[in-house]
């Protein structure tokens, strides 16, 4: 075990004083390095448009509800109610999240909208994925 003496007389060294010099700094630079990661990933969020969150939130669930047994072919419309909305610190220069917009409604043109079943296993799915109420979904036959 170490003690008080043996620790001073390490200190004493100047390579053992220029090696905790070094490693305070290294992790200075790396305390940097990483606030940089984290500006440039808050960057990204501003490129988020609505248009593409209505497109690939179209797309999943046409894929998801193709899946179900009974549905068949998939279309859906998907209408957004607000744009994204940004938190921002108290100072607004630093943006803390971006809160997704809000689905206004969902309809689902399906081939087994006709069949009771199949029409509920969709409005369970819709419902479910998009934690909105079966008021604002509506499932139907689509055209032959």
């Amino acid at each position: 075990m170490l003690k008080l003496k043996d620790i001073r007389s390490l200190l004493s060294g100047g390579k053992t004083k220029s090696l905790i010099i070094a490693a305070g700094l290294l992790g200075l630079v790396l305390i940097f390095l990483s606030t940089l990661g984290s500006r440039s990933g808050s960057d990204s969020l501003t490129s988020f448009s609505v248009e593409d969150y209505r497109t690939r939130t179209q797309q999943s669930l046409c894929e998801m509800l193709s899946k179900i047994e009974g549905v068949g072919s998939v279309d859906v419309l998907l209408t957004i109610e607000n744009s994204v909305e940004g938190v921002y610190l108290d100072n607004n220069s630093t943006k803390t999240k971006e809160i997704e917009p809000v689905i206004r409604g969902v309809v689902v043109a399906c081939d087994g909208g006709d069949d009771p079943v199949a029409a509920e296993r969709a409005y369970d799915a819709v419902t479910k994925a998009l934690n909105i109420s079966s008021s604002k979904v509506c499932i139907t036959k689509l055209q032959e």
